[in-house]
């Protein structure tokens, strides 16, 4: 899981955290799409969904609806009428009447089929291919591909949930629903980084928000097709994480496998949370003090924008009659001396972990590099498990009076 420690958690563009009552607009308009650079909000569910139409005059007319919804929804208004009501029905249900708009933004991605619809004459954007297998996943087809996505994000999960059931009526015809994801984060009272299910500081190793650096890393390239110019490209990868294993692990042992002090997210050999690591260091004997399987010593030089949410699932998935893991074994975990024999209480069924979500403008070079990497040794990799994969072209940004993909088609 390319930069697990690393992933941008900030609530706000300097670490301050947002009031989730607060009225602050978003404008969906620009050169890029709102929700990437954006200060990462409190709530997230992204959706995908298989494109039922058959060719590109009736994917520009779909676009051309989700942004008419999306200009509106983010400025607090109420979303246009659906054609599919009936007359007498009203699309607006009231749910987000007297909320703010919490900063909410949509952002708009498509998957490779799309752009193979008859009439799309458009060169597809150069990096957009299927990710390759690592070495211990077990995804589930339920809860990966998809020809096209929606990233939903607010500090009210009302808002959310509201701009969720705008856009649902949006697709009747047009598209059906493949998966949804829903997630969440906290800032720390006083500001500062959250903090993942594993009680780690999630969001230390990102590019600041407005350098050159982030620029650099996640707007498309130059030889990317003319019409994909601010567009970027986004990995998404469902991590379930094993807590209940990882909460029976000492602290030293878990600040080991990631490298980092769970107290305080400062490197095993520095003082504060955004010191450098210094992978030279050697302790006594001269082992590495960062071993050479620590989280952040293998994630270590791949540079890409992590804006991921915590998630917790519970019990619903093994209620529904399914397993959240797919290796259907017993944890095995440590015990202190002298436990008694004793049942699990049914944890492995827990599905708990990150919505892990990169941007970034070469893929390849990026999480897929990265990730091979971590696969082939990364002591964490014993308490997570990748069930979840998909990968988006995420459209340039769009003008008042335009639509997300009017470039394209």
């Amino acid at each position: 899981m390319a930069g697990f420690a690393g992933g941008q958690l900030q609530a706000g563009v300097d670490g301050t955290p947002v009031d989730p009552a607060a009225e602050e607009v978003v404008s969906a308009f620009g050169v890029h799409q709102a929700g990437i650079t954006t200060a990462q909000q409190r709530y997230a569910t992204f959706v995908a969904a298989d494109l039922t139409i058959t060719d590109g005059a009736l994917l520009r007319r779909l676009l051309a609806d989700i942004s008419a919804t999306v200009a509106l929804v983010t400025q607090g208004q109420e979303p246009p009428p659906s054609p599919m009501f009936p007359d007498g029905a009203i699309t607006p249900t009231d749910f987000a009447t007297g909320l703010g708009a919490a900063r909410l933004t949509m952002t708009v991605g498509v998957g490779a089929r799309v752009l193979e619809l008859p009439g799309i004459t458009r060169e597809a954007p150069r990096r957009l291919r299927p990710l390759p297998a690592f070495a211990g996943d077990h995804l589930d087809p339920r809860w990966g591909g998809g020809d096209l996505l929606v990233q939903i994000c607010a500090d009210d999960a009302q808002v959310v949930s509201a701009a969720m059931r705008a856009l649902r009526a949006r697709l009747p015809g047009y598209a059906v629903i493949r998966w949804t994801h829903s997630g969440f984060l906290s800032a720390p009272t006083g500001g500062g980084t959250p903090r993942n299910m594993f009680g780690h500081k999630d969001g230390t190793s990102n590019p600041r928000p407005g350098s050159a650096e982030l620029a650099d890393i996640v707007w498309s390239l130059p030889d990317e097709p003319a019409w994909f110019a601010g567009g970027t490209y986004l990995v998404f990868r469902k991590i379930r994480m094993k807590t209940a294993s990882w909460d029976l692990t000492t602290r030293d042992e878990q600040d080991a496998v990631i490298g980092r002090r769970r107290s305080d997210g400062a490197p095993l050999t520095g003082e504060q949370e955004f010191d450098q690591p210094d992978l030279e260091d050697t302790g006594a004997g001269g082992a590495p003090v960062i071993a050479e399987d620590a989280h952040i010593r293998r994630a270590h030089g791949f540079s890409m924008l992590r804006r991921s949410y915590n998630y917790d699932y519970g019990f619903l998935t093994a209620m529904a009659g399914g397993s959240p893991d797919p290796l259907e074994h017993p944890e095995d975990h440590p015990h202190a001396p002298g436990t008694e024999d004793h049942h699990h209480g049914g944890h492995g069924k827990l599905d708990v972990g990150l919505l892990f979500c990169a941007y970034g403008n070469d893929p390849d070079s990026q999480f897929v590099a990265a990730q091979h990497r971590l696969a082939e040794h990364d002591r964490l990799n014993t308490f997570i498990q990748h069930t979840g994969s998909a990968i988006f072209a995420i459209l340039p940004g769009f003008r008042d009076g335009g639509y997300v993909g009017d470039t394209l088609v």
